[in-house]
């Protein structure tokens, strides 16, 4: 009987988890903004798009801007480092209500798609942003693996048109 309700739970679990985040009744305007952070193409890049969301009034945490300033991360450990970073950047994914992915590159930035899977297993509203043409695989322009994760994706090959379409959605659209 035990194994039985047990299972049943593992099931239900399963279930709501693989629901989008909307038919959950999610809300909220806390964003984690998951996205390589590099070089300055990146940076800058990453900041047009935080500054977007946050005229739209969603409360963006953007880990070049938010995360640790780099006086507190001297003369830390090699060790330390890595878990200073996990431990902030995974309390804010969890924090957020929704995650905005920056998928631009050959393939997507590794950390930003654990912290992309992170927030859809705890149910997080996921969209995805690309505009770049470099594909990974299959002729497929982002892995399935991603793009199954989002509720939205916005993509096209010109940067200036799709921070357009973005504009456009989130004055008629909530994320």
């Amino acid at each position: 009987m035990k194994r039985i309700i047990k299972f049943s739970i593992i099931i239900l679990c399963a279930v709501f988890m693989a629901m989008p985040a909307a038919a959950q009744g999610k809300s909220g305007n806390k964003v984690y903004f998951a996205a390589p952070l590099f070089n300055i193409s990146e940076l800058d890049f990453n900041l047009k798009l935080t500054h977007l969301l946050e005229s739209y009034g969603y409360k963006v945490f953007l880990p070049q801007r938010d995360g640790y300033l780099a006086s507190e991360l001297e003369g830390k450990s090699h060790e330390e480092l890595i878990d200073m970073i996990f431990k902030k950047d995974l309390e804010e994914v969890l924090k957020a209500d929704i995650i905005f992915i920056l998928l631009d590159g050959r393939a997507p930035d590794e950390g930003a798609c654990v912290e992309l899977g992170i927030g859809y297993a705890n149910g997080k509203r996921c969209y995805g942003f690309k505009s770049d043409s470099r594909s990974v695989e299959l002729g497929l322009d982002v892995n399935p693996m991603i793009t199954g994760c989002l509720e939205k994706l916005f993509y096209g090959l010109d940067g200036n048109k799709l921070i357009e379409e973005l504009k456009q959605y989130l004055a008629k659209n909530k994320l």
